[in-house]
């Protein structure tokens, strides 16, 4: 089958998905729908309603969600693996139907992505919360295509610009969770995870070391979180680790049948005035089997390590870590500055290569607590590049 069909295919079934999901959850759900732009007696013109949609919620804290609350917002980067591009970001908060108003909103985050070297991607990112917080469920999708480069897997074969070859593929990743609450801050419950992955055209067929082209995954795990901060999306204080543990047997018809642990602790502090502090650890470790090359723990993303060349650097394990000040500087706008660094391995006798990473990053409030998000990040081996969406990395 080639990309083009394959992508037809699953966007079809996406879309058939996504209605079956709405339908579902109509019963449950009481949401309001708000003009992007609030109309008063005496209808503004134009510009004034364009300005107070750029200048959103500023940094003002509380979150009126009584109704939906969505905004959309789009421009033009530039970035070294993909060329000049445009992207677009939506959000939306809400609370379903029974929520008190003293809880945080649910929210879901929309984005999409083109360039002019052929990149495309969609992504949904959302965490919808039940009353009383007592239940949530998280749901994370990426459907992309690149014409990207492979070096092949492991740190030496990356750090050889001999290996650097032209690879063009196809990638779906559905991850989600349910959640209950135990305790205060104490969430478990059960995850389920797709992955797909094709390359038909590679110029060096020999770095995937003889593993399939076509790479399907299926796996099942449990998931433990304690959350103690203020808002997901955009936090201003608290705790959150997270612990994942995903499993991909033979008999749910995996060809690589392995295990994937992914472990994050993060916290958040204020600093002084309009000024917060986040740090990240986070981890990846893939046991008890053989991932294929489209499995490996990969660095670089729109979260960790940003500004690398995604998936150059990948193995079987990834450790980083990454510390952001956040500072509010005037009405919506505000700037970030973040380092970092990782690394990926084997086995620990090759963990000692050590990948520095930093950057700056602008954030623009179009709401209370939901962000447009700007970052530049840059690191070793001339790795550096533009990530353009919504709310904050981490």
């Amino acid at each position: 089958m080639t990309l083009r069909r394959t992508a037809t295919a699953l966007v079809l079934l996406a879309i058939a998905t996504c209605g079956a999901t709405a339908h579902t959850l109509n019963d449950s759900v009481s949401l309001e729908v708000v003009p992007l732009f609030d109309i008063e007696q005496s209808k503004p013109n134009f510009w004034k309603k364009v300005g107070g949609y750029l200048m959103g919620g500023g940094n003002d804290s509380t979150v009126n969600t009584s109704k939906t609350r969505f905004s959309i917002i789009g421009g033009p980067h530039y970035d070294s693996q993909a060329g000049l591009g445009l992207g677009v970001a939506g959000s939306a908060m809400f609370r379903l139907r029974g929520c008190d108003s003293l809880m945080q909103p649910s929210n879901v985050a929309l984005t999409g992505d083109v360039s002019l070297k052929g990149f495309w991607s969609v992504s949904l990112r959302s965490n919808i919360l039940f009353p009383d917080d007592k239940m949530r469920i998280n749901l994370d999708a990426v459907l992309a295509y690149s014409p990207t480069y492979y070096w092949g897997m492991g740190y030496d074969m990356a750090n050889d610009n001999a290996n650097k070859t032209l690879m063009k593929k196809l990638d779906i990743v559905v991850n989600a969770n349910v959640l209950w609450r135990l305790t205060r801050g104490l969430y478990v419950g059960p995850m389920v995870q797709w992955d797909f992955t094709h390359t038909d055209e590679l110029d060096k067929p020999e770095l995937l070391c003889g593993d399939d082209r076509t790479v399907r995954n299926y796996g099942v795990g449990l998931v433990v979180d304690y959350d103690t901060r203020d808002f997901i999306t955009c936090a201003s204080r608290g705790v959150y680790i997270h612990l994942a543990q995903l499993f991909r047997p033979s008999w749910l018809g995996n060809h690589y049948h392995y295990y994937t642990t992914n472990a994050k602790v993060a916290y958040y502090h204020k600093a002084w005035r309009d000024a917060i502090v986040a740090a990240e650890v986070m981890g990846v470790f893939n046991w008890g089997g053989y991932p294929s090359w489209a499995g490996m723990a990969t660095m670089g993303d729109n979260y960790s390590m940003r500004g690398y060349y995604p998936g150059r650097f990948n193995d079987k394990h990834l450790l980083a870590a990454q510390l952001e000040l956040r500072q509010h500087i005037w009405g919506p706008l505000g700037m970030v500055a973040w380092g970092g660094a990782g690394t990926v391995f084997h086995d620990s006798h090759s963990m000692g290569n050590i990948l520095p990473n930093g950057g700056i990053g602008l954030r623009w409030a179009i709401r209370p607590r939901m962000n447009v998000r700007i970052d530049y990040g840059f690191g070793s081996k001339g790795n550096n590049g533009f990530i353009f969406t919504v709310n904050e990395a981490f």
